[in-house]
């Protein structure tokens, strides 16, 4: 997949004080979610959104486009 994250979302989103638990308690966003950003596999721009608005960021601030094969070597 040609998009990647910059960011490790699950860090940043502890970071800002959304510990899975409280992510998952208020429900944020769901277990399947988490496991994806997790796995660092895509999710909907829906979740993306609720993650936007969580981190007070932009979607370009948590992903990017790469190459097909810049993005195989990582």
């Amino acid at each position: 997949m040609p998009i990647v994250y910059k960011i490790d979302v699950i860090a940043a989103l502890k970071a800002a004080g959304y510990s899975t638990y409280r992510i998952r308690k208020e429900k944020l966003l769901g277990e399947a979610t988490l496991q994806r950003l997790r796995n660092k596999d895509t999710v909907s721009w829906e979740n993306i959104a609720t993650i936007c608005k969580l981190l007070n960021c932009q979607p370009g601030d948590l992903m990017e486009y790469m190459e097909e094969q810049e993005a195989d070597k990582e």
